[in-house]
């Protein structure tokens, strides 16, 4: 095993760390840490706190943002596509074409059930 070939992850993994846990370890050494009544309270928005912590949430909020991502995603994938549109040929085409296609109806489908309106 040859440990030369390693050195440029180990080397990744190193600048990684650092780059992640760096800043952490020095806003806690250097920030400053003074404590006073409202900072520890449990709630900095201007007024007291009202009703239950654990109210329920319409399950609306979750769907929407689920299908906002969901969409987000697959219409990030057509930009590689739009690139690579030349080298891929009729076949890559009419494959995302198809993806497409599929988008459409999974869309047509969340409308038609109510997902995407909002009272």
């Amino acid at each position: 095993m040859n440990l030369e070939q390693y050195l440029p992850v180990l080397l990744f993994i190193l600048v990684g760390l650092g780059v992640g846990v760096g800043p952490q370890v020095i806003g806690f050494v250097l920030g400053p840490n003074r404590a006073d009544p409202a900072k520890n309270s449990p709630y900095e928005c201007g007024f007291e706190a009202f009703g239950d912590a654990r109210m329920k949430f319409d399950v609306r909020y979750y769907l929407v943002a689920i299908l906002f991502i969901l969409f987000d995603l697959e219409i990030a994938f057509l930009f590689p596509w739009a690139v690579s549109l030349k080298e891929i040929g009729a076949l890559g085409f009419w494959s995302v074409m198809v993806f497409l296609a599929i988008l459409v109806v999974g869309f047509v489908y969340e409308w038609k059930k109510g997902a995407l309106d909002w009272e």
